[in-house]
């Protein structure tokens, strides 16, 4: 899928390249590159390298120019999950069934590009690769994935994930969706219950929805596809008027006794492992992509702060306090992004606990939210225009703090793994 792509990457890898910028270093040594300060990319292969720089690409010259009127407008376009799939980088660690089957860094790579430009379309890109796709492929029959996963690596079957309720959210386990057996036809569940905050579910043709079984009480999977459902059955109603992801599309799902068929249901996962393991997927691509919005962050403060003139006709990048802030948070993103390679690395030997990624999603999300603000301030009384984008990016970064488990819960996961102690009471 990525070979034709990544030869052009390779020929056309200059002109991602940004403009010179004033630098600082011995006559003979190296010099030091802020936009990458602690040489990640010698980290990478060279299929990686060329992966991200198609990414690139296709962000900032296709998405970028459009992401602030559809932050205004409240509006996301599915078009760019089809533009996305025709690169290839939907499902792109999965093998087979027309998706790309790289590394998990290099997927981490793709997010990170997403996010660059906004967290909002980096979010329904992995509802639909990491927790959608990447569910079917790890829990799905054969016939599932050979029915769904072609078409979504295309980008033209949309997918959602419904989790969370109105009425729990960290607590999942206490779901109040069930599903029971119709009372007269054999092999069909009655699935009843509501989601909420659930990215893509407005527009999504499969809605991978998690209940209780009636008769046991044990959790499991459902594919529930839009176009068999009922009038009534189902609804997927926007939610409207948020303050940050306002570029994604964000709804709820409401099931009344909607009928779906025993071969949509996932058959050897029970419990809260299935979601779990889906979440830990999107967790790793939270904490990579997520550097792409503080990097995005620190160039626009940058910018700002060397074309600003206050005091003797003097930029703001002269004085120590902004030289700080900007340090503050080159650093922090280095050291993300380091460890987001790390846990990729690991995760593609096999070896990356969730406690890990944990970890890295915790530490990164609350570090690009902090800097974020931080930075925010370099701008004065200009960031509240949302014109310069720093804005934006706080708006969001609060949100994707809060997602696929909270900050708090992640210290709790942690705490659980060093002392040996549960403290979810």
């Amino acid at each position: 899928m990525f070979r034709p792509v990544l030869r052009q990457a390779t020929r056309s890898r200059s002109a991602l390249r940004p403009a010179a910028v004033r630098t600082f270093a011995s006559a003979s040594g190296p010099t030091f590159n802020w936009q990458d300060p602690l040489a990640s990319k010698n980290l990478l292969t060279e299929e990686e390298i060329a992966i991200a720089e198609t990414a690139e690409r296709y962000c900032q010259e296709r998405m970028l120019p459009r992401v602030l009127q559809a932050y205004r407008d409240e509006h996301y376009d599915p078009k760019i999950l089809e533009e996305m799939g025709e690169l290839g980088l939907l499902g792109a660690t999965i093998q087979g069934y027309g998706c790309a089957g790289v590394s998990s860094v290099a997927s981490g790579l793709i997010t990170r590009a997403v996010e660059r430009v906004d967290s909002g379309y980096r979010s329904g890109m992995s509802v639909q690769s990491s927790l959608v796709m990447g569910g079917i492929n790890e829990f799905g029959t054969a016939e599932q994935k050979e029915r769904f996963l072609p078409e979504m690596a295309k980008g033209k079957l949309l997918g959602a994930f419904g989790l969370t309720e109105p009425n729990h959210g960290s607590d999942p386990g206490s779901m109040e969706a069930v599903a029971r057996p119709h009372p007269t036809k054999k092999g069909v569940y009655l699935l009843s219950g509501a989601k909420t905050w659930i990215t893509n579910s407005p527009i999504a043709d499969v809605l991978m929805v998690w209940a209780k079984l009636e008769e046991t009480g044990k959790i499991r999977g459902f594919l529930v596809e839009r176009k068999d459902c009922p009038a009534g059955t189902l609804a997927t109603p926007s939610i409207k008027d948020k303050n940050g992801l306002r570029a994604s599309i964000t709804g709820m799902i409401q099931l009344d006794d909607c009928p779906v068929p025993v071969e949509n249901m996932f058959p050897d996962i029970e419990g809260l492992r299935g979601p779990f393991s889906c979440l830990n997927n999107a967790r790793y691509g939270i904490a990579f992509g997520i550097m792409g919005a503080l990097e995005d962050c620190i160039a626009r403060a940058r910018t700002y702060a060397l074309e600003r003139k206050q005091f003797k006709g003097n930029p703001l990048a002269r004085y120590q306090l902004i030289q700080k802030k900007l340090a503050d948070a080159t650093t922090d993103a280095a050291y993300g992004t380091l460890a987001a390679i790390q846990v990729g690395r690991l995760k593609d030997e096999g070896k990356a606990t969730p406690e890990m990624i944990s970890m890295v999603k915790r530490t990164n999300c609350d570090a690009a939210l902090r800097n974020a603000r931080i930075l925010q301030e370099i701008f004065g009384g200009n960031a509240v225009s949302d014109e310069y984008g720093i804005g934006r990016h706080v708006a969001n970064l609060f949100v994707t703090q809060t997602y696929e488990g909270q900050s708090d819960i992640h210290s709790l996961i942690l705490g659980r793994a060093i002392t040996g102690i549960q403290a979810f009471v």
